[in-house]
């Protein structure tokens, strides 16, 4: 973690971190300062425990031990259970699109804004690694086929935000908003019936900012401004498809839903980026508000 900064702006606290690749901001409609440093403190603190246990890029956490499991069960806790739990229920909502199995095709497909394309054989070759219906997950207890791994990036972040809401609710009846690189939350309306305004990039188009009024519950943001291949003027986006292991074509740029809860919306925006160009049939089923670009 890094760039911890607070700040006070327009009568209100900012405070700012460096998390899960993400820029971090906590947006605090309170007057007291110590309040805002522990408002700070139990966000930045969380992300950073849900970063360190969840990250497939740690070698000392429990996604590391399953992923290196050589095919052996292996007997998780409580929450990792209640995520893989979410995950095997997204699972089965996409009709096996979205797949935490999935993360290994990352080796054959770098989105760095290149135009280097994997060859078929690569892919093909990892796809024999890929496939939640491979996995037996009964109990808490998960037992992967030797060469699988796990991915939960896909759920991390919107878990973190939710965990970061909770324990703001605990410090402070202010309206608080927890932003984790456009994946955000707040604990409530703001004074007067007043609104966060928050914004985002839009795909293609140079500094264009679209703007939420947000007085309550969350909004989930995903897309391919930042992670991307093109070539020959085709653009790759980073959302995979995990039953042939190219991405998603036809798919929205940016696809943002609001919803209750920020998992509840990053669940809902990723699986419309993986509906491809049936993304905004699928969230008008749903009965959300949703933006796409």
């Amino acid at each position: 973690m890094s760039d911890f900064q607070l700040i006070k702006e327009q009568g209100n606290w900012r405070g700012s971190f460096t998390a899960m690749a993400s820029p971090c901001e906590v947006l605090m409609e309170v007057d007291d300062r110590s309040l805002a440093e522990r408002i700070l403190h139990t966000v930045s603190s969380e992300a950073l425990r849900i970063e360190q246990k969840f990250s497939r890029y740690q070698n000392n956490n429990i996604v590391f031990t399953i992923n290196n499991s050589s095919g052996k069960p292996v007997v998780v806790d409580d929450e990792t259970a209640r995520l893989i739990d979410f995950a095997d229920e997204l699972y089965q909502l996409s009709d096996g699109l979205f797949d935490i199995t999935s993360g290994v095709l990352r080796k054959a497909w770098r989105f760095d804004g290149s135009d280097r394309i994997p060859e078929q054989k690569t892919v093909s070759s990892l796809l024999a690694r890929v496939g939640w219906q491979k996995v037996k997950w009964k109990d808490s207890e998960l037992k992967l086929k030797p060469g699988m791994e796990i991915d939960l990036g896909g759920i991390g972040k919107e878990y973190a935000v939710d965990r970061s809401v909770q324990l703001v609710r605990e410090l402070t009846d202010a309206s608080v908003l927890v932003n984790f690189g456009g994946d955000l939350a707040t604990t409530g309306e703001r004074l007067n019936q007043g609104f966060w305004s928050v914004g985002r990039l839009i795909t293609g188009k140079e500094q264009a900012v679209a703007l939420f009024q947000l007085y309550r519950g969350a909004i989930a943001t995903s897309g391919d401004a930042n992670r991307y291949l093109l070539k020959n003027g085709v653009r790759y986006s980073h959302v995979i498809n995990p039953k042939t292991g190219w991405p998603v074509f036809d798919a929205p740029h940016t696809v943002s839903v609001a919803s209750p809860t920020c998992t509840e919306a990053g669940m809902l925006s990723t699986m419309a980026m993986l509906q491809g160009s049936q993304a905004d049939a699928f969230l008008k089923l749903q009965a959300v508000e949703y933006w796409l670009d």
